[in-house]
């Protein structure tokens, strides 16, 4: 292979080394794993010589945390989205502003609502003035996104980028020729995943889901399936200019966004009323996107405001009534089975089964999230109150009721 091309396939290496991280022992994984280096050779020519073509995607309804259409590409593209995300990713984070959220190193949703807490007390000086809470969101967004709109947003940023020999270097350390990886770019964009795609559940799993969330009505050239990870770039750098146009044409200094979930403060409630249509009319006008009616939230600060998971009320943070349901049913799944006499006290840490794992990841995930917000009786009655006290003898917990751990000795897995 020429230099380039071996550079090619090493960071194609790279980008499977990503993919395969939170993928082990999904069978398209594995089945791609048999002969790994000779299906990225593979994989290098085909994307060099413009013969790559995408696989079917899996198509399914996702009902938490809420109900979803996914669509989950094969294995192996799932590499040319981590190989597209690792060139492109550094070119368009650093134009994003600090206040978008979604799908960035160092961000998230608990970085979310940290910020939309700060914001409420800078803007009040700490609660000791008036201030309201705008929040928006985009009706059907990842559906609507307009594939020719957002071809054009990369194409001229990379464009900007290159140098005189057509090529881009980024801090990472990624070199690549931008004729080549625009065209998979291109291909990625405008393939539709609903053709030839393999629809696993029942057909009844759609019902009730609206047309503005399924990838199956969407128009021509429209929408991008949820569950890559090249969607969720994607999903920032559509509204990459909407959030400088908000941020610093309107002057709102207390602005930010996860994905199409936007969170504006402001001392003048008439203010934050008088920029709804200006907004409407951006996204209609240069995006082709429609605010959702039923989802427009204006209120007073004392009056919380419910935001990625966490009601922030006045020097308060609570989880959402949802995430206590959510909890206290994993608890009760895990208690079920201890009562079927899946589990005995005996054996040594080696005999664990993946199940007591599973149980014991699953409770943490959760102890984990809930320990950033003011729930400490809360976990405490999750965990003493809630959880059977013979699943209480194979773990150890902390003082704080943040994490639970197997303990060395009398274990035995869950069959």
């Amino acid at each position: 292979m020429q230099a380039n091309n071996r550079k090619i396939l090493h960071d194609l290496f790279d980008a499977y080394y990503f993919a395969r991280k939170n993928k082990r022992g999904t069978s398209s994984q594995l089945k791609f794993e048999i002969e790994y280096e000779k299906r990225l050779l593979e994989l290098g020519r085909e994307i060099t010589s413009g013969s790559y073509v995408i696989s079917k995607s899996s198509c399914f309804i996702s009902f938490k945390p809420l109900k979803r259409e996914i669509f989950a590409a094969d294995f192996r593209d799932r590499i040319i989205h981590h190989l597209i995300f690792n060139y492109i990713n550094p070119i368009f984070d650093s134009s994003f502003i600090d206040d978008s959220y979604s799908c960035r190193k160092g961000k998230g949703t608990l970085c979310g609502i940290k910020r939309l807490d700060h914001f409420i007390r800078s803007c009040s000086q700490n609660y000791k003035s008036d201030c309201y809470v705008l929040k928006l969101d985009i009706k059907g967004y990842f559906m609507s996104i307009d594939k020719n709109i957002l071809y054009k947003k990369i194409e001229e940023k990379m464009n900007k980028s290159k140098d005189v020999n057509g090529e881009v270097k980024v801090k990472a350390g990624y070199v690549f020729d931008t004729v080549w990886l625009l065209n998979l770019i291109s291909q990625t964009i405008f393939h539709d995943p609903t053709k030839h795609c393999v629809v696993k559940g029942s057909k009844e799993n759609w019902q009730g889901l609206p047309k503005s969330k399924s990838l199956f009505g969407a128009k021509l050239d429209t929408g991008l399936p949820i569950g890559n990870l090249t969607s969720q770039l994607f999903g920032n750098v559509y509204l990459d200019d909407f959030d400088h146009f908000v941020k610093y044409e309107l002057g709102c200094k207390y602005y930010g966004r996860y994905v199409d979930d936007m969170v504006i403060v402001h001392k003048d409630k008439e203010y934050l009323k008088s920029i709804i249509p200006t907004i409407r009319q951006y996204l209609k006008d240069k995006l082709l996107l429609d605010l959702h009616p039923k989802k427009i939230y204006l209120q007073h600060i004392n009056n919380g405001v419910l935001f990625l998971g966490a009601f922030i009320k006045p020097y308060r943070l609570y989880i959402r009534n949802k995430t206590k349901t959510s909890f206290y049913k994993k608890i009760q799944e895990f208690n079920g089975v201890l009562k079927k006499g899946e589990v005995e006290v005996v054996g040594t840490v080696e005999t664990v089964g993946k199940n007591n794992r599973r149980a014991v990841a699953c409770v943490n995930s959760y102890l984990g999230m809930m320990g950033h917000f003011n729930t400490y009786k809360l976990r405490k009655k999750m965990i003493l109150g809630y959880l059977d006290p013979k699943f209480k003898e194979i773990i150890n917990i902390n003082e704080g009721f943040t994490k639970v751990g197997l303990k060395r000795v009398n274990i035995s897995p869950f069959h």
